[in-house]
């Protein structure tokens, strides 16, 4: 069953043109899906459907079977779903714990100040960031750490579904390698919903569904990896 689906969406930044054009996409829990496509392809405005940034102009959007529109929208990005972005989007100011502990204050998750560092330490230890590393400020991490954090803040707050932005486009192949992996383990064997855009041929390899997007549109549908 799937957890997000999108049905007949048409998007548009202008009256004119419309970026996404009757897309019909289905997500489950437990797999990886890449969506992929050439720049201006609609990649990066679909993600932001998904996560509630963007309105849909026509059709829908449904979470768990509720339509998005009808939702509260901070309080599903806050708490239903993991937004992981190329440019990691994390406070410079803070430490890696300290990213990961304001995230749970933000999704308001119901559990003491110790509590939620000793969580903030397991994730962070989970996607390979130790507890020395995680009492650094941002910018004395590497950007394969710093995506490592981003991850664990996803994480943080026990979203279902994650929307992975071009998750490795600013790092080498071993950490590229490395990343992919993580996000493979979260939907195999946590059993999330993972989506990656990307233009990586790597992560093209490794993910399970292949939906590809030509000029706002959907093309073949879907093509599964196995």
């Amino acid at each position: 069953m799937s957890i997000i689906k999108l049905e007949n969406v048409y998007f548009s930044y202008t009256a004119d043109k419309d970026v996404l054009k009757d897309i019909d996409m289905e997500f489950e829990k437990g797999k990886v899906y890449g969506v992929f496509g050439k720049s201006g392809a609609g990649k990066s405005t679909l993600l932001s459907l998904i996560a509630g940034l963007e309105t849909v102009k026509k059709g829908q959007i449904l979470y768990k079977g509720k339509n998005l529109n009808k939702m509260n929208k901070d309080d599903y990005r806050s708490n239903e779903i993991g937004v992981i972005f190329q440019s990691y989007n994390l406070l410079p100011h803070l430490t890696a714990l300290e990213n990961v502990v304001l995230s749970m204050d933000i999704s308001k998750v119901k559990m003491s100040n110790k509590k939620q560092e000793e969580l903030a330490i397991k994730l962070l230890d989970r996607v390979g960031i130790d507890e020395e590393k995680a009492k650094r400020k941002i910018l004395q991490l590497s950007g394969g750490e710093q995506q490592r954090v981003s991850i664990a803040r996803a994480l943080s707050y026990g979203a279902e579904v994650i929307l992975a932005d071009e998750p490795t486009g600013n790092l080498d192949k071993e950490t590229e390698n490395e990343i992919i992996e993580i996000l493979t383990s979260l939907a195999h064997d946590d059993n999330k919903c993972v989506i990656i855009i990307s233009h990586s041929s790597k992560i093209k390899q490794k993910v399970d569904i292949l939906y590809y997007l030509v000029n706002g549109k959907l093309e073949d549908s879907k093509a599964s990896k196995k």
